[in-house]
């Protein structure tokens, strides 16, 4: 990690940038790609039978907002409401299963929220019923849901164990009051141990934390206690996140006073002190922001440099094609990103003439590919092959990427920070860089100038 005191080399990174979940990201999606052309994108996929599917199911629903909260939610008690969703849902499935008639099998599904948990177990089953009845999954697909431990019960864990669910996320944030109570998120350790402990019990191989540093009142001695408390529950993999704090595009957070939230400084530290914890406690570090146990699929994976990152996250399948269900989901198919609409009568009305309901996309062009290639591989396994990208891509690394490589190499850069090491063969990821990586994904985004420096920020910031 880079020196706490170092603030020039703080300054000169911590600017607004993308986190990279797509490249492009979500920001260059526009209304010019429809339904017709998602239509298009899955005959094309379908071609490819003997390939598995990624799959991800949008649940939004939870009863109250999180302060931090930056997804795309429904808040309300009215259960009614989530299940009328539900039938929708399902018209969503069939037709998704009509356009890919030969090609159903899926090799990861992920279910995000919202809180799916807001379901009830019947609720769950038969959402999953639907799948299963279009759809068969690989012998070692990852199947795995997001669970709010303060609404999730002991009987949802055991039914979606025994549909075949094998992974699960648990939200925590931080476990100190004072963050809890800031952040409108009030969740006791005992609370969260328990769930863990039955799901150990019940047979879940593989468990997820997920953890926000930048939030409110948060400071290194008491994010200590939050991370030990973790690190007692022994989860397979740990993700710690930077708050995204963007109040113009999520009015809820404007209610987070400035004046108690970290600096960049302190955030820094924070991560530092994540980073320390977990990796004194034998966990290794994994893409951006994650950690994992040395005998986890993404460990294993990392130091094969096979990591991969899809909108789920990361993970060791390599479906080419992931397929999105629900609204505001977002979809990665034949080389079109798709994302569906967030209002939900206009999910409704599009689902009632059995037409997807997408709202905006992104078509990749050739230079596309390319950088995604670059900046993702970066982002995974922080070591990007040169050789891959030229074979996989038939161009000159050096030719083609002159102006970014020349921006590495520069007086007072990246490489000369010690973030980056830039060779002949390879661009590889310095341990003092890798809180940086976006900074560094950043310089081989062709679109970013035009999305920075504007009235409105677009992005969270890096630091």
């Amino acid at each position: 990690m880079p020196a706490l005191s170092d603030q020039a080399l703080i300054a000169r990174y911590d600017k607004p940038g993308p986190r990279y979940t797509s490249y492009p990201t979500a920001v260059e999606f526009h209304a010019g790609v429809t339904a017709d052309d998602y239509a298009a994108a899955l005959g094309r996929a379908d071609a490819l039978a003997d390939e598995p599917l990624s799959m991800y199911v949008h649940l939004p629903f939870c009863e109250e907002r999180c302060a931090y909260c930056g997804c795309n939610v429904v808040i309300t008690k009215h259960r009614e409401v989530a299940a009328r969703y539900l039938d929708y849902l399902d018209i969503e499935i069939d037709l998704l299963a009509a356009h890919l008639p030969h090609r159903r099998t899926v090799s990861q599904l992920h279910w995000g929220g919202g809180t799916p948990t807001y379901l009830d177990a019947d609720q769950l089953a038969r959402v999953f019923g639907r799948i299963h009845q279009h759809f068969t999954f690989t012998p070692n697909a990852e199947i795995g849901i997001e669970v709010d431990p303060r609404v999730t019960s002991a009987e949802q864990l055991t039914m979606l164990r025994g549909l075949g669910f094998n992974r699960l996320s648990m939200g925590v944030q931080d476990f100190t009051p004072q963050v809890q109570e800031a952040v409108n998120r009030i969740q006791p350790y005992d609370e969260t141990r328990a769930l863990v402990e039955h799901a150990r019990a019940i047979g879940y191989p593989s468990i997820n934390i997920d953890l926000i540093y930048g939030l409110p009142y948060q400071t290194v001695e008491s994010f200590n206690e939050t991370l030990a408390q973790v690190i007692s529950l022994r989860p397979e993999r740990v993700a710690v996140y930077s708050f995204a704090f963007i109040p113009w595009m999520r009015a809820h957070m404007k209610y987070l006073a400035d004046e108690h939230m970290p600096g960049p400084a302190e955030k820094l530290s924070l991560a530092a002190a994540a980073r320390d914890a977990f990796l004194a406690a034998g966990y290794e570090p994994i893409g951006m922001d994650h950690f994992a146990l040395p005998g986890d699929e993404l460990a294993r994976a990392l130091r094969a440099r096979r990591l991969h990152r899809n909108f789920m996250g990361y993970t060791v399948q390599t479906a080419r094609d992931m397929v999105a269900v629900g609204v505001s989901a977002i979809g990665d198919v034949a080389g079109t990103f798709v994302q569906n609409t967030k209002k939900l009568n206009e999910y409704y009305e599009a689902l009632d003439e059995r037409r997807f309901p997408i709202e905006r996309g992104y078509a990749l062009q050739t230079d596309d590919l390319i950088r995604r290639q670059v900046i993702t591989t970066l982002m995974c396994n922080g070591h990007l092959s040169i050789a891959d990208v030229e074979a996989e891509h038939d161009i000159v690394f050096a030719d083609y990427f002159a102006t970014e490589l020349a921006e590495l190499s520069a007086p007072e850069g990246p490489a000369e920070d010690g973030l980056v090491i830039v060779g002949d063969e390879a661009i590889e990821m310095t341990p003092r860089g890798r809180p940086f990586v976006r900074n560094i994904c950043m310089i081989f985004d062709r679109y970013l100038a035009a999305r920075v420096g504007g009235a409105k920020p677009v992005f969270s910031r890096t630091v």
